[in-house]
């Protein structure tokens, strides 16, 4: 008995429970039986479908028990649904290359736009409301226009990370490598990643897991008990409520007198083909590798005092005036801008300690763009006003536009 163990389940018979203890080796005896009309206690009428389903052993029966799965040398701790968790990157063995400090920026200044430049985005931002008139944007005089230059520092660091999962399928003959050889270690897997700084995913069937194993929701048996009609093929009819007569000397037509009606999920067999196996009875388990490459990408914009909110910037481009790809970026250095730097300084030692626990970082890339603002200030019937144009899309903020309606769509 040392390789016996016990399961306890019960079984209702005819509105009375037995408590039934099986050990393993009878256990799928007892259960082909179930499917077959015979219960493990007594038994039923030949023929007749057994009348409630057998036990759940798992919250969900379609999650295989962790003794379903062998243990592979390299994949300790891999479970079914991801329990793995993320792989630690491997220590490299080869030179980490140090990062060098990148080429100094040349040219910190944009040209400020013309006054036609101004006036035909704001008559363009005019138009694209309905509710705004177009004569502040046509006959407002502008009276003064001031430039302001604006830093976007950018970092990105475009990583890679594995994780492992035991997963299942029907068995119909696939090929079975477990025990062949040893498989390869998690990081040892050929992927074929994206383009740097692109997002991507895939999946790999880890070679030398795949082994074949009885289906755990069915038993091997490839059907299982009908839920909805606890395995009796039949039930209650809802027009006489059993008692085969809709009135005095009535027979039920629905029932043809019976008192019953077959089950139309089972189509009156009592069992269900077993959704997991797929009736196959078997199941082919193997450990799948999830390789993900992930572009994380924080930004810092420099405050400036012309009164744009610098939400609004997050929607436009700037002119890219710095820009050092390596596979691990040194901090920007001689920058006019103080704030700049201690930004980058700031998000390179976060990126290299975030990242480099959890995935291999790849390559970063760190860019400045320069992001023209311009405030121009209007007058129009006697009022002084402003708006903004900024961004390489010549975009236009107005708060207060002057002369707004109220207007509905019917």
């Amino acid at each position: 008995m040392s390789h016996d163990f016990f399961i306890s389940f019960d079984f209702a018979i005819a509105s009375h429970f037995v408590s039934v203890t099986l050990c393993s080796s009878s256990l799928k005896m007892a259960y082909q039986k179930l499917l077959s009309g015979q219960t493990v206690y007594g038994t039923t009428t030949p023929g007749t479908p057994a009348m409630y389903a057998p036990p759940t052993y798992s919250p969900d029966p379609s999650a295989p028990p962790a003794n379903i799965f062998d243990s592979v040398p390299g994949y300790e701790g891999t479970v079914a649904g991801g329990g793995g968790g993320f792989l630690p990157p491997p220590v490299p063995s080869y030179p980490v290359p140090q990062p060098e400090p990148g080429p100094s920026p040349s040219n910190w200044n944009i040209p400020s736009i013309s006054e036609d430049t101004a006036r035909g985005a704001f008559a363009l931002f005019a138009s694209s409301h309905c509710c705004y008139s177009s004569k502040p944007a046509k006959d407002g005089v502008i009276t003064n226009m001031e430039a302001f230059n604006t830093y976007r520092y950018r970092l990105e660091t475009f990583t890679e990370s594995r994780s492992t999962e035991w997963s299942q399928e029907p068995y119909s003959g696939q090929p079975v490598d477990a025990y062949s050889q040893p498989p390869p270690g998690p990081w040892d897997i050929p992927a074929k990643a994206p383009s740097y700084f692109f997002d991507g995913k895939q999946v790999i069937k880890v070679p030398y897991t795949s082994s074949v194993k009885n289906c755990h929701s069915c038993l091997g048996m490839g059907r299982n008990p009908c839920k909805d009609c606890a395995g009796a093929g039949n039930k209650v009819c809802w027009v006489c409520n059993g008692s085969g007569y809709r009135h005095e000397d009535d027979r039920c037509s629905h029932c043809s007198g019976r008192g019953r009606e077959n089950c139309v999920h089972c189509h009156g067999q009592g069992s269900k083909q077993c959704a997991t196996c797929r009736g196959k009875q078997q199941l082919l388990v193997y450990i799948n590798l999830t390789v993900k490459w992930i572009n994380n990408l924080d930004d810092y914009v420099v405050e400036q005092s012309s009164g744009l909110q610098v939400a609004n910037l997050k929607e436009v481009s700037g002119r890219e005036v710095f820009r050092d790809s390596q596979y691990l970026v040194y901090p920007v250095i001689g920058f006019p801008d103080p704030e700049v730097v201690r930004a980058a300084q700031r998000l390179v030692s976060e990126h290299q300690g975030t990242y480099s626990q959890s995935a291999r970082i790849l390559q970063q890339r760190q860019t400045i763009e320069l992001i023209p603002i311009t405030k121009v200030t209007y007058s129009w019937k006697g009022n002084s006003n402003i708006y903004f144009v900024y961004g390489n899309e010549f975009k236009v903020s107005s708060d207060n536009y002057p002369a707004t309606c109220c207007c509905s769509v019917m």
